[in-house]
């Protein structure tokens, strides 16, 4: 599994309207977008920062993961995003040395991407998330 850098940092909040404002006006950073992944039932608003992007989570809907986590933890760092070159190997990884994933299999992301969810007690605690880049 070649892993290529942290592609971002989610983190979850209750609206991305109110904290848009920090991350852009008083950080400076870049406003790339938003959209909505209805699957995923998240808004995300992402902006970049060096080779990286910060990915804001909003819940649109109560039974969102984002709005059970905000009710579990608050507000914060939700996940760390990784890019590699071949998830499908990068899973299959993580299965061979009895690793605990989320998701057996890539989904749907933001931007096009193919995701898939580490589970935390996999990685020391920590939620990742592989992510790879579809080529056309």
């Amino acid at each position: 599994m070649a892993v290529k850098k942290i592609d971002h940092v989610g983190i979850a909040v209750s609206s991305i309207d109110e904290v848009l404002p920090y991350y852009r006006d008083v950080l400076g950073l870049k406003f790339l977008g938003e959209e909505v992944i209805t699957e995923q039932k998240v808004r995300v608003a992402f902006l970049g920062i060096g080779e990286s992007r910060i990915e804001l989570l909003e819940p649109t809907s109560d039974d969102s993961p984002i709005s059970k986590f905000l009710e579990k933890r608050g507000g914060g760092i939700h996940h760390i995003a990784i890019l590699v070159d071949d998830i499908d190997r990068a899973l299959e990884a993580h299965r061979s040395e009895g690793r605990r994933l989320i998701d057996e299999k890539p989904r749907a992301g933001a931007h096009g991407m193919r995701i898939a969810f580490v589970h935390p007690k996999a990685a020391s605690g920590v939620l990742l998330e592989l992510c790879e880049r579809k080529t056309e």
